[in-house]
């Protein structure tokens, strides 16, 4: 059960309404039309998360700071558990970088973190902050590799890629080898054995991260490695689990009759394929699919799920949440 708070619904009503708004009404009293465009066109757009014990008077204080310095709620979700005392906020809003500069945004947020005792206080300005920097693993399977790689190229990823790493030799005529030329993105095959899973190359290779994104790495990560890394890991899985396991479960899925078929994006831990999940994504299958057509719509949906949980996650919509779950904004 969530307990609903009317303050968030008319939070999104307002923001509907200012987006809906014409220019017109931004502009200041004796300001000219065009001067008003060359305002809004200078706005940049910001995000804050916000997670502390709950209280009266967080929704308007965070709203003050934003305001006080003439900037513009445009989303504002609230979440606050049923008989917990605990609250969570995501606001999107733009602001003239001018009048707010970036280092004072930091510095105001963190006097409401310190003021509210929170555990999250994170702000982000896509504009004008690097870009998350993240390393790829993957193993013998192309497809949700090559998906994110489409995906930063096209822009629709905020991320830069320092580097693939993969226990799979690829060719240097394979058609990923010479994306990621084009690209200019390293490419690191280590070789692993049941014995020797390479993590501690692996960890030099990845230091200076921000997050980890496993695109069917099909190897198990230690708990020391975890802990060396000390970072976020998202990974994909096939949505078949528990009950086809071993090699080949999609071609056991489709003998076993199956009439639907899902993909899990989710937090790696120490706990195999059970960290707290991020994106699920299914769909139907019949008895017109052949193997083929299963396993290609299996595929796409992987490619789908991995790509949104990274998307999400950098536009700081996933929190979180109890030990095991997360709250997606």
């Amino acid at each position: 059960m969530i307990a609903s708070r009317k303050l968030c619904s008319s939070f999104k009503r307002t923001a509907i309404g200012l987006v809906k708004r014409p220019l017109e009404s931004f502009k200041p009293p004796g300001e000219s039309l065009d001067s008003a465009r060359r305002t809004y066109a200078s706005l940049t757009h910001g995000i804050h998360v916000f997670h502390c014990p709950d209280e009266v008077g967080i929704v308007a204080k965070l709203s003050e700071c934003i305001a006080s310095k003439g900037g513009n709620i445009h989303v504002a979700d609230v979440f606050v558990p049923e008989n917990k005392n605990i609250f969570y906020s995501r606001s999107e809003f733009i602001f003239d970088p001018l009048k707010w500069p970036r280092a004072q945004m930091d510095e105001d947020f963190l006097k409401l973190a310190k003021k509210f005792a929170a555990m999250k206080s994170v702000v982000r300005v896509p504009l004008l902050d690097p870009k998350y920097k993240i390393a790829v693993l993957a193993s013998k399977q192309d497809h949700c590799l090559v998906d994110l790689l489409h995906g930063w190229q096209d822009g629709r990823l905020p991320v830069d890629i320092a580097c693939v790493i993969s226990n799979h030799d690829r060719g240097p005529n394979t058609h990923v080898i010479r994306f990621l030329e084009r690209l200019g993105i390293p490419y690191h095959f280590l070789q692993t054995t049941r014995e020797n899973k390479r993590e501690e190359e692996i960890l030099e290779l990845v230091q200076g991260t921000d997050f980890l994104v496993l695109a069917r790495y099909m190897q198990i990560l230690s708990g020391k490695f975890l802990r060396g890394y000390g970072k976020d890991i998202i990974n994909i899985h096939h949505g078949l689990l528990p009950s086809f396991k071993g090699g080949n479960p999609s071609k056991q899925a489709f003998n076993a009759g199956v009439k639907l078929i899902g993909a899990t994006s989710h937090f790696v831990t120490e706990q195999l394929d059970a960290g707290p999940i991020i994106e699920q994504m299914v769909e139907i299958v019949s008895h017109r699919d052949n193997l083929h057509s299963f396993v290609c719509k299996s595929e796409n949906l992987e490619k789908q799920c991995l790509v949104k949980a990274v998307k999400s996650y950098c536009e700081l919509r996933v929190l979180p949440y109890e030990e095991n779950k997360t709250i997606v904004f």
